[in-house]
């Protein structure tokens, strides 16, 4: 009996991926995805644990099939929030993860039931899903969150009322800087500035102003969204937040 043959690999497999992913989310701009992925992977793996403690065994087929299924389509929904919107980067290549094991398992199950031609097409399909997920681990995992999407999150923590401690605003906005992006970095010590001004931390404020104007000051930043900030934080106590020094 082989690895893939065996239901605890299944059942281990669901549950690290699962325990991994809500780990990884924790770290991210908008958590909420990875947590949702984690829940999901986890959830299934303790139900192949109940099935396996069960009176009838519990067919191999079944968590291949279902790692296929589940890791297709969060591939496909985790690829739309990494590429387009920029909010996620751990469903896609941990969902990869589930798809590139399962339809491993499934294609090996017929393979010497299949023709050379069914053989060479097996293959061919199971290099791409590899592939897929090799740079998909590499787009996700190495190369991270981008720093717009910290600043997405940023705002959105602010809107919250969120403004400090590890997961306030003033720290995702300290994550956002981009190296190739100046006009990013902009917009990062643009809200940073109006957060600690809101804050009357004037030392603060100073700071990000001079790293602002260094850059090309308030003009540099795009005025709905320094209006987004300071209605943000007007909502917080109705008060009037300026861009002067």
């Amino acid at each position: 009996m082989g690895l893939l043959d065996s239901i605890d690999f299944w059942i281990g497999l669901f549950i690290g991926v699962g325990i991994v992913s809500l780990y990884y989310a924790r770290h991210q701009p908008f958590p909420e995805y990875g947590n949702t992925f984690g829940w999901v992977s986890l959830i299934v793996g303790l139900i192949f644990l109940l099935g396996e403690n069960g009176p009838r065994d519990t067919s191999v087929f079944a968590p291949s099939v279902t790692a296929s299924i589940i890791g297709g389509f969060s591939v496909i929904y985790g690829v739309r929030e990494m590429v387009v919107t920029k909010r996620d980067v751990i469903v896609a290549p941990f969902g990869g993860v589930l798809l590139s094991i399962g339809a491993m398992s499934i294609l090996s199950e017929a393979w010497i039931e299949m023709n050379r031609v069914d053989q060479i097409v097996s293959f061919i399909l199971v290099s791409i899903v590899i592939g897929m997920e090799i740079y998909l681990a590499f787009r996700g995992l190495v190369i991270g969150v981008q720093g717009i999407t910290w600043s997405k999150s940023g705002l959105r923590q602010v809107n919250r009322g969120l403004l400090e401690g590890p997961h306030g605003a003033i720290s995702h906005f300290e994550r956002s800087w981009d190296m190739e992006d100046q006009w990013i970095n902009a917009m990062s010590h643009a809200a940073l500035a109006l957060i600690y001004q809101y804050l009357k931390k004037s030392d603060n404020y100073k700071e990000h102003v001079n790293e602002l104007e260094a850059i090309g000051g308030w003009g540099a930043v795009d005025d709905a969204w320094i209006e987004a900030i300071k209605n943000a934080l007007d909502r917080l106590n109705h008060s009037n937040i300026t861009t002067d020094d």
